[in-house]
């Protein structure tokens, strides 16, 4: 009876192991995406993590008789590529993200992590 308890714990432990790890930790998908850089913050009560928004060309509509642009709203886990983007509000970027099945608090709000800049430039050019 001890060695079949010994193996549901294991088994269970592991599942919940890997739970965490795809839930939180494999990239779903990853890409580029380019617009207006909104904004970049720093922002947490305990994890101080950056958090930003990209205005993309386009609208879309939520409800009747309602239009918004497009935004895509990204967590920053590399200070360095927060900082080079808080210089560069209201530029045009391109941003390389990884996106996860979950975000978890030490990373930032979103599924979405910014890993590098692709590009910058200035509005219409």
């Amino acid at each position: 009876m001890k060695k079949f308890l010994r193996i549901f714990v294991a088994v269970i432990v592991l599942g919940l192991l890997l739970f965490f790890f795809f839930r939180y930790y494999f990239v779903f998908g990853e890409g580029v995406k380019a617009g207006t850089l909104n904004y970049v913050v720093k922002k947490g009560f305990i994890f101080k993590t950056y958090e930003g928004k990209l205005i993309q060309t386009g609208l879309k509509s939520l409800a009747p008789n309602s239009m918004q642009s497009n935004e895509f709203t990204f967590s920053i886990a590399d200070e360095a590529v927060a900082l080079r983007l808080m210089v560069n509000s209201g530029k045009e970027v391109e941003l390389h993200y990884k996106e996860y099945m979950g975000s978890v608090p030490w990373r930032g709000y979103s599924e979405f992590i910014v890993d590098s800049v692709v590009q910058i430039s200035e509005p219409g050019k």
